[in-house]
């Protein structure tokens, strides 16, 4: 498998070359003409795609309008497949040779799929659409150590607040809404064994969490200051709304059972819409109290990408990427929006009326300039976080001084560091 996956990046950077011709002199010129690579109706392949569950149909549509498009690729067989973003990185990794040869996945796998050999860098060319094309945090999020690995399809992977106004009388404060919860027998609810989620407390008191990444997508630096005053406050903040009877840890608006206000992302504005019905709202995340002071809750703001595997084959290469594009583009971007309400990260894209006036796109987009753009973090560290959430709910902290949470964090810092060791 590996003489297979260094032939497949031998050929994405002969493809990368023919494609662009970047800084070629007089002299090399000619030697790129004979490697230039042309797909004609006579070429024949398989491309696999995998899409999360809700987009197989959408996909499915765009590629038949892309095949149309290129009658030259009529030889290509394109299948798409239901694999979701948090499951397509790790399948690509187990197996890189029998995945996907296009593939959704959610930015914070990226440094993986590098490690792993299991994406190629795109083209030169591709890079400079990519990021003319995309808002900064996204071209961000498909970049490492400046090298453009994947197309931006969205940006709208951060989270906010859905709520019932009937209930809810002002979402502007955490302490208001659980309070309002309370008094009506409903439900809070928030995923805080989540190292995504848990950020809203940490990053909201001025924590950092933060990762260094060499060429190769190895974490190699970190920065972290989990283990200060700051982090005292947001682990206090997440203690005292652990203990209200009004909280659940959950995220998702479909198991939020007589909930009043879900902190969840805009996949779930359509379940939110049918929960709330006409009482249907969404706002930025609250601010919350520790100790007499605000804070205003922050997060992590994300992107969902298309990654493409290495290929062997050239002009499959070229497909799989003009697809890629296709599939990316400002017009796709919009329809997807339309079919399942992602929201776009190509610049052309956000300035629609349509995109402008959603409420739950609205609510991020006010959230999303509080919130850190999500960077590159090892798959242990997520499960830590979901171990010192599930403390959090099992009380263990309940009674803990100041002191003791302080001894918590050290340990969480200590051993998030080690990973980039």
């Amino acid at each position: 498998m590996k003489k297979k996956l260094v032939a497949g990046f031998l050929a994405t950077a002969m493809v990368a070359t023919a494609l662009t011709g970047c800084g070629k002199k007089d002299d090399d010129k000619k030697e790129e003409s004979k490697d230039k690579v042309e797909v004609t109706a006579d070429d024949k392949g398989e491309i696999k795609v995998w899409v999360a569950d809700n987009t197989v149909d959408f996909t499915k549509q765009q590629v038949d309008k892309f095949m149309e498009a290129n009658p030259n690729y009529k030889g290509y067989t394109v299948s798409i497949e239901p694999v979701g973003e948090g499951d397509a990185a790790t399948n690509m990794i187990t197996d890189v040779e029998g995945g996907a040869d296009i593939y959704g996945f959610a930015q914070d796998q990226l440094a993986r799929l590098v490690s792993a050999g299991a994406i190629a860098p795109v083209s030169a060319a591709s890079a400079e659409w990519i990021t003319a094309q995309n808002d900064a945090g996204a071209v961000g999020a498909a970049t490492v150590s400046d090298t453009v690995y994947a197309f931006p399809i969205t940006s709208d992977n951060g989270y906010f607040l859905y709520y019932d106004k009937s209930v809810i009388s002002d979402p502007s404060t955490l302490e208001g809404i659980i309070a309002d919860c309370e008094k009506a027998g409903k439900g809070f609810y928030m995923e805080i064994n989540s190292g995504w989620y848990d950020t809203a407390f940490f990053f909201a008191t001025g924590c950092k969490l933060e990762y260094g990444l060499d060429k190769e997508g190895n974490f190699n630096s970190s920065s972290i200051t989990y283990a200060t005053e700051d982090g005292v406050k947001a682990l206090k903040a997440m203690i005292n709304l652990h203990k209200s009877k009004a909280f659940y840890n959950g995220s998702a608006v479909a198991n939020a059972a007589n909930a009043a206000a879900v902190v969840s992302g805009t996949w779930d504005s359509g379940a939110a819409q049918d929960m709330f019905g006409a009482n249907y709202a969404c706002a930025k995340l609250p601010t919350f109290n520790v100790d007499g002071k605000d804070y205003q809750m922050s997060g992590f703001g994300g992107f969902k990408l298309l990654g493409i595997k290495p290929q062997t084959d050239s002009k499959k290469y070229i497909v799989c990427q003009d697809l890629a594009k296709f599939l990316s583009n400002e017009e796709t971007q919009l329809a997807r929006y339309d079919a399942v309400g992602w929201g776009p990260s190509n610049k052309a894209a956000q300035q629609n009326d349509k995109i402008k006036t959603d409420p739950a796109l609205s609510a991020l987009a006010e959230q999303l300039a509080f919130t850190i753009p999500q960077g590159q973090y090892p798959g242990d560290y997520w499960s830590l976080a979901q171990a010192l959430g599930d403390s959090i709910i099992s009380g263990d902290y309940d009674k803990s001084s100041d002191d003791d949470l302080m001894k918590v964090l050290q340990d969480f810092q200590s051993t998030c560091e080690s990973y980039a060791k």
